[in-house]
Protein backbone atom coordinates (compact mmCIF):
# COMPACT_ATOMS: atom_id res chain seq x y z
CA UNK A 1 0.00 0.00 0.00
CA UNK A 2 1.41 3.41 -0.97
CA UNK A 3 2.22 6.02 1.66
CA UNK A 4 -0.28 8.45 0.12
CA UNK A 5 -3.05 5.88 0.22
CA UNK A 6 -2.26 5.11 3.85
CA UNK A 7 -2.45 8.82 4.70
CA UNK A 8 -5.84 9.15 2.97
CA UNK A 9 -7.25 6.11 4.76
CA UNK A 10 -5.94 7.39 8.08
CA UNK A 11 -7.51 10.81 7.47
CA UNK A 12 -10.85 9.21 6.54
CA UNK A 13 -10.66 7.01 9.62
CA UNK A 14 -9.99 10.03 11.84
CA UNK A 15 -12.92 11.95 10.38
CA UNK A 16 -15.25 9.00 10.78
CA UNK A 17 -14.29 8.64 14.43
CA UNK A 18 -14.46 12.40 15.05
CA UNK A 19 -10.76 12.59 15.93
CA UNK A 20 -7.92 14.45 14.29
CA UNK A 21 -7.34 18.14 13.85
CA UNK A 22 -10.90 19.22 13.06
CA UNK A 23 -10.99 22.98 12.64
CA UNK A 24 -14.30 23.69 10.91
CA UNK A 25 -17.89 22.47 10.82
CA UNK A 26 -17.51 20.95 7.32
CA UNK A 27 -14.77 18.64 8.64
CA UNK A 28 -17.10 17.00 11.18
CA UNK A 29 -18.11 13.38 10.45
CA UNK A 30 -21.34 13.14 8.49
CA UNK A 31 -21.49 16.89 7.78
CA UNK A 32 -21.32 17.60 4.07
CA UNK A 33 -21.32 20.95 2.29
CA UNK A 34 -25.11 21.32 2.28
CA UNK A 35 -25.46 20.34 5.95
CA UNK A 36 -22.67 22.76 6.91
CA UNK A 37 -24.42 25.58 5.03
CA UNK A 38 -27.70 24.83 6.82
CA UNK A 39 -25.98 24.79 10.21
CA UNK A 40 -24.19 28.07 9.53
CA UNK A 41 -27.45 29.65 8.36
CA UNK A 42 -29.10 28.49 11.59
CA UNK A 43 -26.36 30.16 13.64
CA UNK A 44 -24.05 27.19 14.25
CA UNK A 45 -20.91 28.77 12.82
CA UNK A 46 -18.21 27.42 15.13
CA UNK A 47 -17.15 24.11 16.63
CA UNK A 48 -18.03 25.58 20.04
CA UNK A 49 -21.64 26.16 19.00
CA UNK A 50 -21.89 22.56 17.76
CA UNK A 51 -20.22 21.15 20.87
CA UNK A 52 -22.74 22.72 23.25
CA UNK A 53 -25.79 21.91 21.12
CA UNK A 54 -28.13 18.96 21.61
CA UNK A 55 -28.75 16.35 18.88
CA UNK A 56 -32.36 17.52 18.59
CA UNK A 57 -31.22 21.09 17.84
CA UNK A 58 -28.90 19.99 15.03
CA UNK A 59 -31.53 17.60 13.67
CA UNK A 60 -33.96 20.49 13.41
CA UNK A 61 -31.42 22.99 12.04
CA UNK A 62 -29.89 20.85 9.28
CA UNK A 63 -32.30 17.90 8.88
CA UNK A 64 -29.69 15.49 10.22
CA UNK A 65 -30.31 12.01 11.54
CA UNK A 66 -29.93 11.49 15.27
CA UNK A 67 -26.83 9.30 14.91
CA UNK A 68 -25.14 11.81 12.58
CA UNK A 69 -25.96 14.72 14.88
CA UNK A 70 -24.60 12.86 17.91
CA UNK A 71 -21.38 11.94 16.09
CA UNK A 72 -20.86 15.55 14.98
CA UNK A 73 -21.37 16.85 18.51
CA UNK A 74 -19.00 14.29 20.01
CA UNK A 75 -16.37 15.05 17.37
CA UNK A 76 -16.61 18.78 18.05
CA UNK A 77 -16.22 18.14 21.76
CA UNK A 78 -13.19 15.91 21.17
CA UNK A 79 -11.60 18.54 18.94
CA UNK A 80 -12.09 21.18 21.63
CA UNK A 81 -11.01 18.78 24.38
CA UNK A 82 -14.22 19.39 26.31
CA UNK A 83 -14.22 17.17 29.38
CA UNK A 84 -13.01 17.24 32.96
CA UNK A 85 -10.62 19.96 34.02
CA UNK A 86 -9.05 20.97 37.29
CA UNK A 87 -10.75 23.63 39.40
CA UNK A 88 -7.78 25.99 39.17
CA UNK A 89 -8.44 26.36 35.43
CA UNK A 90 -12.04 27.28 36.16
CA UNK A 91 -10.82 29.84 38.70
CA UNK A 92 -8.44 31.24 36.09
CA UNK A 93 -11.25 31.53 33.56
CA UNK A 94 -13.45 33.33 36.08
CA UNK A 95 -10.78 35.99 36.45
CA UNK A 96 -11.90 37.22 33.02
CA UNK A 97 -15.47 37.81 34.18
CA UNK A 98 -16.61 41.40 33.73
CA UNK A 99 -19.17 43.27 35.81
CA UNK A 100 -21.60 46.04 34.91
CA UNK A 101 -22.40 48.51 37.67
CA UNK A 102 -26.08 49.24 38.27
CA UNK A 103 -25.31 52.83 39.22
CA UNK A 104 -26.07 52.11 42.88
CA UNK A 105 -23.27 51.20 45.29
CA UNK A 106 -25.78 49.48 47.56
CA UNK A 107 -27.05 47.20 44.80
CA UNK A 108 -23.55 46.56 43.45
CA UNK A 109 -22.46 45.49 46.94
CA UNK A 110 -25.48 43.19 47.21
CA UNK A 111 -24.71 41.37 43.93
CA UNK A 112 -20.95 41.20 44.27
CA UNK A 113 -19.89 44.26 42.30
CA UNK A 114 -22.40 44.38 39.48
CA UNK A 115 -24.07 42.29 36.79
CA UNK A 116 -21.73 39.40 35.88
CA UNK A 117 -20.75 38.23 32.43
CA UNK A 118 -20.90 34.50 31.63
CA UNK A 119 -24.14 34.49 33.63
CA UNK A 120 -27.87 35.13 33.43
CA UNK A 121 -29.46 37.53 35.92
CA UNK A 122 -33.23 37.62 36.45
CA UNK A 123 -35.13 40.50 38.03
CA UNK A 124 -38.82 40.11 38.81
CA UNK A 125 -41.53 42.10 40.51
CA UNK A 126 -45.06 43.43 40.30
CA UNK A 127 -46.31 45.90 37.73
CA UNK A 128 -44.47 49.26 38.02
CA UNK A 129 -41.81 47.81 40.33
CA UNK A 130 -39.09 49.25 38.08
CA UNK A 131 -37.98 46.21 36.05
CA UNK A 132 -37.82 48.05 32.73
CA UNK A 133 -36.01 50.95 34.42
CA UNK A 134 -33.26 48.49 35.33
CA UNK A 135 -33.10 47.46 31.67
CA UNK A 136 -32.70 51.08 30.53
CA UNK A 137 -30.10 51.79 33.20
CA UNK A 138 -27.93 48.77 32.39
CA UNK A 139 -28.23 49.39 28.63
CA UNK A 140 -26.46 52.70 29.29
CA UNK A 141 -24.07 51.50 32.01
CA UNK A 142 -22.73 48.67 29.81
CA UNK A 143 -21.38 51.27 27.39
CA UNK A 144 -19.23 53.03 30.00
CA UNK A 145 -15.50 52.25 30.08
CA UNK A 146 -14.43 49.51 32.50
CA UNK A 147 -12.91 51.96 34.96
CA UNK A 148 -16.32 53.62 35.30
CA UNK A 149 -18.29 50.43 35.87
CA UNK A 150 -19.11 49.42 32.30
CA UNK A 151 -17.78 46.97 29.74
CA UNK A 152 -17.16 49.42 26.89
CA UNK A 153 -19.54 47.42 24.73
CA UNK A 154 -22.88 47.51 22.99
CA UNK A 155 -26.29 46.08 23.85
CA UNK A 156 -28.90 43.78 22.29
CA UNK A 157 -32.40 44.51 23.58
CA UNK A 158 -35.27 42.07 22.96
CA UNK A 159 -38.51 43.94 23.69
CA UNK A 160 -41.51 41.63 24.12
CA UNK A 161 -43.86 44.18 25.71
CA UNK A 162 -43.34 47.20 23.45
CA UNK A 163 -41.95 49.07 26.45
CA UNK A 164 -38.63 50.35 25.09
CA UNK A 165 -38.50 54.14 25.35
CA UNK A 166 -35.49 55.92 23.78
CA UNK A 167 -36.30 59.15 25.63
CA UNK A 168 -35.69 57.38 28.94
CA UNK A 169 -32.33 56.11 27.70
CA UNK A 170 -31.46 59.65 26.63
CA UNK A 171 -32.11 61.09 30.11
CA UNK A 172 -29.96 58.41 31.78
CA UNK A 173 -27.18 58.87 29.21
CA UNK A 174 -27.11 62.62 29.84
CA UNK A 175 -26.83 61.99 33.59
CA UNK A 176 -23.75 59.83 32.90
CA UNK A 177 -22.22 62.55 30.68
CA UNK A 178 -22.55 60.41 27.57
CA UNK A 179 -23.58 61.46 24.08
CA UNK A 180 -27.26 60.35 23.91
CA UNK A 181 -27.20 59.74 20.16
CA UNK A 182 -24.11 57.53 20.37
CA UNK A 183 -25.69 55.60 23.24
CA UNK A 184 -28.86 54.99 21.23
CA UNK A 185 -26.87 53.84 18.19
CA UNK A 186 -25.11 51.26 20.38
CA UNK A 187 -28.39 49.65 21.50
CA UNK A 188 -29.84 47.20 18.95
CA UNK A 189 -33.55 46.73 19.66
CA UNK A 190 -35.83 44.01 18.31
CA UNK A 191 -39.54 43.79 19.01
CA UNK A 192 -40.66 40.21 19.75
CA UNK A 193 -44.22 39.64 18.54
CA UNK A 194 -44.72 36.12 19.87
CA UNK A 195 -42.87 33.40 21.79
CA UNK A 196 -41.40 31.73 18.69
CA UNK A 197 -40.19 35.07 17.37
CA UNK A 198 -38.59 35.85 20.73
CA UNK A 199 -36.78 32.50 20.71
CA UNK A 200 -35.60 33.09 17.14
CA UNK A 201 -34.21 36.52 18.06
CA UNK A 202 -32.18 34.95 20.86
CA UNK A 203 -30.86 32.22 18.57
CA UNK A 204 -29.90 34.76 15.88
CA UNK A 205 -28.21 37.03 18.42
CA UNK A 206 -25.02 34.97 18.13
CA UNK A 207 -24.50 36.36 14.64
CA UNK A 208 -24.30 39.92 15.97
CA UNK A 209 -22.37 39.43 19.20
CA UNK A 210 -18.82 39.64 17.86
CA UNK A 211 -19.65 41.78 14.85
CA UNK A 212 -21.27 44.51 16.98
CA UNK A 213 -19.16 44.08 20.18
CA UNK A 214 -22.21 43.05 22.23
CA UNK A 215 -21.46 42.79 25.96
CA UNK A 216 -25.03 42.77 27.33
CA UNK A 217 -28.24 41.10 26.14
CA UNK A 218 -31.53 42.25 27.69
CA UNK A 219 -34.87 40.45 27.39
CA UNK A 220 -37.80 42.53 28.66
CA UNK A 221 -39.77 40.54 29.47
CA UNK A 222 -38.79 36.89 29.43
CA UNK A 223 -42.24 35.37 30.01
CA UNK A 224 -44.82 37.88 28.70
CA UNK A 225 -45.31 36.25 25.28
CA UNK A 226 -45.21 32.70 26.70
CA UNK A 227 -47.78 33.64 29.34
CA UNK A 228 -50.12 35.13 26.73
CA UNK A 229 -49.89 32.26 24.24
CA UNK A 230 -49.90 29.18 26.48
CA UNK A 231 -53.15 29.33 28.41
CA UNK A 232 -54.43 26.66 30.78
CA UNK A 233 -52.79 23.67 32.44
CA UNK A 234 -52.98 21.63 29.26
CA UNK A 235 -50.34 23.79 27.59
CA UNK A 236 -48.05 24.10 30.63
CA UNK A 237 -45.65 21.34 29.54
CA UNK A 238 -45.18 22.88 26.07
CA UNK A 239 -44.65 26.33 27.57
CA UNK A 240 -42.03 25.12 30.03
CA UNK A 241 -40.21 23.14 27.36
CA UNK A 242 -39.95 26.22 25.12
CA UNK A 243 -38.93 28.46 28.01
CA UNK A 244 -36.21 25.99 28.92
CA UNK A 245 -34.86 25.98 25.36
CA UNK A 246 -35.01 29.79 25.21
CA UNK A 247 -33.09 30.24 28.45
CA UNK A 248 -30.49 27.67 27.45
CA UNK A 249 -29.86 29.64 24.25
CA UNK A 250 -29.35 32.80 26.31
CA UNK A 251 -27.07 31.01 28.77
CA UNK A 252 -25.00 29.62 25.90
CA UNK A 253 -24.53 33.13 24.50
CA UNK A 254 -23.41 34.41 27.90
CA UNK A 255 -20.91 31.63 28.56
CA UNK A 256 -19.41 31.35 25.08
CA UNK A 257 -19.01 35.09 24.51
CA UNK A 258 -18.24 36.32 28.04
CA UNK A 259 -21.22 38.67 28.03
CA UNK A 260 -23.97 39.42 30.55
CA UNK A 261 -27.64 38.53 30.13
CA UNK A 262 -30.41 40.37 31.99
CA UNK A 263 -34.01 39.13 31.84
CA UNK A 264 -37.03 40.71 33.47
CA UNK A 265 -39.89 38.53 34.63
CA UNK A 266 -43.52 39.00 35.58
CA UNK A 267 -45.12 37.67 38.75
CA UNK A 268 -48.37 35.98 39.68
CA UNK A 269 -50.41 36.02 42.86
CA UNK A 270 -50.33 32.97 45.13
CA UNK A 271 -53.67 32.86 47.04
CA UNK A 272 -52.52 29.76 48.94
CA UNK A 273 -49.91 31.83 50.80
CA UNK A 274 -51.59 33.21 53.91
CA UNK A 275 -48.63 35.06 55.41
CA UNK A 276 -45.93 37.14 53.76
CA UNK A 277 -45.67 38.27 50.15
CA UNK A 278 -48.07 36.22 47.97
CA UNK A 279 -46.30 37.02 44.69
CA UNK A 280 -44.20 34.47 42.81
CA UNK A 281 -42.27 34.76 39.54
CA UNK A 282 -43.67 33.21 36.36
CA UNK A 283 -41.90 30.19 34.89
CA UNK A 284 -41.59 27.98 37.96
CA UNK A 285 -38.54 25.78 38.43
CA UNK A 286 -37.43 26.06 34.79
CA UNK A 287 -36.73 29.79 35.10
CA UNK A 288 -35.44 29.44 38.67
CA UNK A 289 -32.83 26.80 37.77
CA UNK A 290 -31.62 28.63 34.66
CA UNK A 291 -31.19 32.00 36.41
CA UNK A 292 -27.82 32.21 38.15
CA UNK A 293 -28.77 35.37 40.07
CA UNK A 294 -32.36 36.30 40.99
CA UNK A 295 -33.51 39.66 42.35
CA UNK A 296 -36.99 40.54 43.58
CA UNK A 297 -37.92 44.21 43.16
CA UNK A 298 -40.62 45.98 45.13
CA UNK A 299 -41.69 49.43 46.20
CA UNK A 300 -41.08 50.67 49.74
CA UNK A 301 -42.21 53.79 51.59
CA UNK A 302 -42.09 57.17 49.84
CA UNK A 303 -39.83 56.99 46.76
CA UNK A 304 -37.70 54.13 48.05
CA UNK A 305 -37.28 50.82 46.29
CA UNK A 306 -36.02 47.45 47.55
CA UNK A 307 -33.95 44.93 45.63
CA UNK A 308 -33.87 41.56 47.39
CA UNK A 309 -31.28 38.98 46.40
CA UNK A 310 -33.28 35.75 46.31
CA UNK A 311 -30.72 33.38 44.84
CA UNK A 312 -27.02 33.39 43.92
CA UNK A 313 -24.44 30.60 43.64
CA UNK A 314 -21.84 32.57 45.58
CA UNK A 315 -23.56 35.34 47.56
CA UNK A 316 -25.74 35.39 50.69
CA UNK A 317 -29.34 36.62 50.58
CA UNK A 318 -29.80 40.28 51.38
CA UNK A 319 -31.54 43.53 50.45
CA UNK A 320 -30.54 46.93 49.12
CA UNK A 321 -32.42 50.23 49.19
CA UNK A 322 -32.32 52.57 46.20
CA UNK A 323 -34.45 55.04 44.26
CA UNK A 324 -35.37 55.66 40.64
CA UNK A 325 -34.99 59.29 39.53
CA UNK A 326 -34.95 61.06 36.15
CA UNK A 327 -31.21 60.26 36.17
CA UNK A 328 -31.82 56.54 36.58
CA UNK A 329 -31.06 54.19 39.50
CA UNK A 330 -29.37 55.96 42.40
CA UNK A 331 -28.52 55.41 46.05
CA UNK A 332 -30.76 57.00 48.64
Amino acid sequence: MSAKKEENEEANSEKASGKGKIKSISELPGIGTQSAEKLIKAGYKTLESIAVASPAELMEAAELGEITATKAINAARDALEMGYETADKIAERREHIGKISTGSKEIDSLIGGGLETQSLTEIYGQYASGKTQWAFQLAVMAQLPKEKGGLAGNVLYIDSENSFRPERVISIAKAKSLDPQKVLKNIFVARAYNADHQMLLAEKAGEMVKEKNIRLIIVDSLTAQFRAEFLGRGTLADRQQKLNKHMHALMRLAEMNNLAVLVTNQVMSRPDILFGDPTAPIGGHIVAHNSKTRLYLRKAKEDKRVAKLVDSPSLPDGEALYKITPNGIEDI
